[in-house]
């Protein structure tokens, strides 16, 4: 057996401990418009906020967020991101916002909602799931 080993952790309490946390978790500019892309799958909902030339500035997934499994894909785990990357988002000063959404997930208009209900100003929704125009070819007739 080896020796004990003792991890300090940042004091948050203090002054100095909170302001080494807020300077690490919001990033430095500042913009007042920006983009969400919502993508949405079956087992996972993955949110990301970038500027209006598409430089991601924000971003965060259900697995993130530390649900496991199957609740990754849920509505709630969905309207948590939303709310976590949204918070962050108000420190930056973003006011307004195009949605982008992606994926055919359960997630997909919990995480809108969450970010209407956050009192962002939404300025485009827009649907942007890959749809196949003819798909892969079909299978060949199977001889018995």
């Amino acid at each position: 057996m080896g020796k004990k080993r003792i991890v300090q952790k940042a004091d948050l309490t203090t002054e100095d401990g909170r302001a080494a946390a807020a300077r690490t978790s919001v990033p430095k500019t500042k913009l007042t418009e920006g983009v969400a892309h919502v993508q949405s799958t079956y087992n996972n909902t993955i949110v990301a906020i970038s500027d209006a030339k598409g430089n991601i500035i924000l971003s965060s997934s259900a697995g993130s967020l530390g649900f496991r499994g199957a609740k990754k894909g849920t509505p709630y785990a969905a309207t948590k991101v939303a709310e976590f990357l949204g918070e962050k988002a108000r420190t930056m000063g973003l006011v307004a916002m195009h949605v982008f959404i992606k994926g055919v997930g359960a997630g997909r208009e919990a995480a809108l909602r969450s970010f209407a209900a956050q009192g962002f100003d939404i300025r485009l929704i827009r649907d942007v799931t890959p749809v196949p125009h003819n798909g892969p070819r079909p299978p060949k007739p199977r001889r018995v």
